[in-house]
């Protein structure tokens, strides 16, 4: 296996780099501060073509493969991971329309990505409904030649700033999740942003509450099949979850490069602590885990750039990749001694970014449920992607 970069691959990455270098790290604990929306940042981002990288070229969209995605989120991540999910949470919703929006529906709303830079939210997780999703709440129920909505969202990217959001909702509520649909639904169609979240780490990312008060919306607007949409909604987050754990694998990298820098400076007992081996051993852990989480992340990308089926190693590297970063950002705390627990450092920063990375998009603990589901039942390796 082969992982030697293009020369556009090493471009895309370089870019992303020097957008993190100069656009993202100069305010990033500023925002992080504050919790303050990065407008400025995701503006200059669509200029420079590092949002929506996976929508197709008809579309208006770069078209990049998945392995590239990768690339760009591992320095976002390494910038600042609340920043980089507002840029690339898009790419979480416009998957399903990728997947399952007829053709009018698909150059309308990525349209509206492509165009300018809007933001768009994906909307699965219910307050009394995260990792089992098949208790959702949220309705769809025909009526005429459209769906009328009813529910609650909470937890959802972007959320408050989003101008359409790919909905999930009970289309048979006595089905369980072969009773869910997908939907794409407009702001303008009565969205309602109940409250943004106040969160521990990745504040610069908004995390709002979303409700659905009788909202209509045309039948063409459903994604894929009526009662196909948790089918949908998995296959989305086997696109999604390379990404996202690339960003974790930056948060990692971050962390790690802030620990070593500081163990060259800070003495004591005569000499810079990276002399002590006790030291020395908790960053060559941190690097092997970076290094690690790293190539499994390319490999779940590459799976799917070649159209095979990665449900088992983005698990893989989700899960290794979060659990990785948290701990690389709690030891470069430990590093840091007790200037590692005082804000005007930056790994404490770090360390509640990285949390987040265990949460979102499938816990570190559902990760596992699927690793042993594909484990103790396999299929085959070259099973496609849209299996």
């Amino acid at each position: 296996m082969d992982f030697t970069l293009t020369d556009e691959q090493k471009d895309l990455r370089e870019l992303a780099h020097d957008f993190a270098v100069k656009e993202i790290r100069p305010v990033a604990w500023e925002y992080d501060r504050e919790s303050t929306w990065p407008e400025e940042i995701v503006h200059k981002a669509w200029e420079v073509g590092l949002m929506n990288t996976h929508i197709p070229e008809e579309y208006g969209g770069p078209g990049l493969d998945y392995l590239s995605g990768c690339l760009i989120e591992e320095e976002m991540g390494w910038g600042c991971s609340g920043i980089g999910t507002s840029l690339m949470c898009n790419g979480l919703a416009l998957a399903p329309v990728v997947l399952g929006g007829s053709e009018e529906v698909r150059r309308h709303y990525l349209g509206m990505l492509t165009e300018e830079p809007r933001l768009a939210s994906f909307c699965l997780t219910e307050p009394d409904a995260g990792s089992d999703v098949s208790g959702m709440r949220t309705t769809a129920v025909r009526k005429g030649s459209g769906y009328v909505i009813n529910g609650t969202k909470t937890f959802i990217t972007n959320g408050s700033h989003a101008d359409w959001y790919t909905v999930y909702a009970k289309t048979d509520t006595d089905a369980g999740h072969k009773g869910i649909s997908a939907f794409v639904v407009p702001r303008e169609a009565g969205v309602t942003v109940d409250k943004k979240e106040d969160k521990l780490g990745q504040r610069a990312s908004d995390t709002a509450m979303i409700s659905f008060n009788d909202v209509e919306i045309p039948a063409e607007n459903l994604l894929g099949e009526e009662n196909k949409g948790f089918k949908l909604a998995m296959m989305t987050l086997d696109r999604t979850r390379p990404g996202v754990a690339a960003m974790a694998v930056g948060i990692g990298r971050a962390a790690m490069e802030f620990a070593a820098d500081y163990s060259k400076e800070r003495v004591q007992f005569g000499v810079p602590i990276a002399m002590h081996q006790a030291i020395q051993f908790m960053i060559a852990d941190m690097a092997t885990k970076v290094e690690a989480a790293r190539l499994l992340v390319w490999q779940s990308g590459a799976l799917l750039d070649q159209d095979k089926r990665n449900t088992l190693a983005c698990s893989h590297a989700k899960r290794f990749a979060a659990d990785s970063a948290m701990e690389i950002a709690t030891d470069a705390v430990q590093v840091y001694g007790g200037y590692g627990f005082i804000k005007d450092y930056p790994v404490e920063k770090l360390m509640r970014d990285a949390k987040i990375m265990q949460l979102y998009e499938g816990t570190s603990q559902i990760q596992r449920l699927v690793i042993a589901r594909e484990v103790l039942m396999p299929r085959r390796v070259a099973e496609p992607a849209t299996a």
